[in-house]
């Protein structure tokens, strides 16, 4: 195609610029007519801030593109940050890039494209966490019984905060601290993170209590309402916290991703206060009744031991009389021993009647004494053995008594009852019941005298046969034929020899 010709005289007329000049022109036609829109479209090429700060991607829709661009400071505060695939509408201004020969929007401001694009970004996180497994139940913690110290992060002016503390006061009053934070806009998320990494970070046994149980609340609200209690930063602390958490965000059909994370879901914030204690009455019932049935139980046990250690002691029999075989034989011992010393001293009379008139006055006084001195000393050695004696016997019963404690007894029982069954087991095995158990028959007599041998029965005589299952009668029968040749067997079995083993007649 043949490029037109521009007359001579009309390109003479045209006016010439620089290409700084046409792109300063251009920008300030966009910029005086397009100053502040607002455009819907879906973000696509978002790869995060630039190093610079910066924040650059695109808005589009099915038939258009239009490049935007987000300064450092604006981003940080922007209410819905840009992420990848979502639709929003984004307030700003318009102008040109003289780089590029492009023209593009500054956002000032960014939301998301109403109700739908936040259903859509919320399933698309939902998605997201689960293919993480934040929201499996394994990892989540099982909640303390009855916790010391509660942590509440709400908002600390409401009805929620006020409803928390009067259920738990109600129920069972302790400790609660609560860390103030927005529940709405643009704070709620980071302020709630940090809440609930803050309780976490607190050292246990410090100054400031650490709880044992967290509580994130908020009352009911639009999902743009309760939106800061999906963002990341709260699911992802919620998730890493080692303090159990109970999410009670806003009404039972409300629902956001901290509900999917939290340990424990409560239908609304006075179901987490619920959640979270007991009823102090009905604990101090159910003590009262444990306490009462442990004390039966005790009392129970204590009389069972004072029956049984009666019982063994009746079985062992009275101090008195145990000792008394050994007082009676250390009676008959010190009678014999005074006999003894009766027939000692009547020999030595005797001697000394035979003796005597030999001896001089002072001989005989001699021997007195010294007798006197042996018959002393066999007193006290008689006595130190009696005393000796009875020592040792009460030794030998304070030993005997001072070991019967219920358990020994119980010990002692117990040996006792394992020996009798397994002499009990023994005497079953042996007996003959046993022995019929296992096939075998008794035979008796008609007398019932038990038969051993077959020689005991004539023959036609009646006996009994007991077997496992009752008795029955029988006949004695023998055959005569039957024994004759053994017997004849037996009478030349000693004396010849069969007819192949003898040798034959020479003569």
């Amino acid at each position: 195609m043949a490029e037109p010709v521009v007359p001579p005289g009309i390109a003479g007329n045209l006016v010439e610029y620089t290409v700084s000049e046409i792109s300063g022109k251009l920008k300030r036609v966009v910029e005086d007519n397009f100053g502040q829109v607002r455009v819907r479209g879906e973000i696509s090429g978002y790869r995060g801030p630039h190093t610079s700060g910066h924040a650059y991607f695109a808005l589009k829709d099915d038939r258009a593109r239009l490049e935007a661009v987000v300064w450092r400071g604006t981003l940080a505060r922007l209410k819905q940050r840009p992420e990848e695939g979502l639709e929003v509408i984004a307030t700003g201004r318009l102008t040109t890039f003289p780089g590029s020969s492009k023209y593009q929007i500054v956002i000032e401001a960014l939301e998301l494209a109403g109700a739908g694009a936040l259903m859509v970004l919320l399933e698309e996180r939902k998605r997201k966490f689960a293919a993480e497994g934040l929201f499996d139940e394994a990892r989540k913690q099982v909640l303390p019984d009855l916790p010391k110290v509660i942590g509440v992060v709400t908002s600390p002016t409401g009805a929620v905060i006020r409803d928390v503390l009067h259920r738990i006061s109600a129920r069972f009053p302790l400790h609660v601290l609560v860390w103030p934070v927005r529940v709405q806009g643009e704070s709620c998320g980071p302020e709630v993170a940090a809440a609930i990494a803050g309780f976490n970070a607190l050292p246990a046994g410090g100054k400031i209590p650490r709880p044992d149980l967290l509580i994130v609340a908020r009352g009911g609200g639009s999902i743009e309402d309760l939106w800061g209690f999906n963002d990341e930063a709260v699911v992802r602390a919620a998730a890493n916290s080692r303090i159990p958490l109970i999410s009670a965000i806003g009404h039972e059909t409300d629902w956001t991703l901290l509900d999917l994370v939290a340990d424990v879901r409560a239908p609304t914030p006075t179901g987490a206060a619920e959640i979270a204690v007991p009823v102090k009455a009905e604990l101090e019932a159910a003590a009262a009744s444990l306490t009462a049935r442990l004390a039966g139980a005790m009392t129970r046990k204590f009389d069972r031991a004072r029956a049984d250690l009666a019982s063994a002691a009746r079985g062992l029999g009275r101090p008195d009389a145990i000792l008394q075989a050994p007082r009676q034989r250390f009676d008959t011992a010190a009678n014999g021993l005074r006999m003894n010393f009766r027939s000692i001293l009547h020999r030595r009379q005797r001697v000394f009647d035979e003796i005597g008139p030999r001896l001089h006055f002072r001989l005989l006084e001699n021997r007195n004494v010294r007798l006197g001195r042996l018959l002393g000393d066999f007193d006290n050695r008689a006595r130190a053995a009696q005393r000796k004696r009875l020592a040792i016997l009460g030794n030998r019963f304070v030993r005997a008594t001072s070991g019967l404690t219920p358990r020994r007894l119980d010990a002692v029982l117990e040996r006792s009852r394992s020996r009798l069954d397994a002499a009990w087991r023994l005497a079953t095995g042996l007996g003959p019941d046993s022995v019929l158990q296992r096939g075998y028959a008794i035979v008796r007599r008609a007398s019932g005298e038990t038969v051993t041998e077959t020689a005991m029965l004539a023959g036609g005589e009646r006996f009994n046969l007991q077997m496992r299952d009752g008795t029955m009668d029988a006949l004695a029968i023998k055959d005569e034929a039957a024994a004759k040749p053994a017997a004849r067997h037996q009478k030349t079995a000693g004396t010849d020899r069969p007819a192949k083993d003898r040798q034959g007649d020479l003569f």
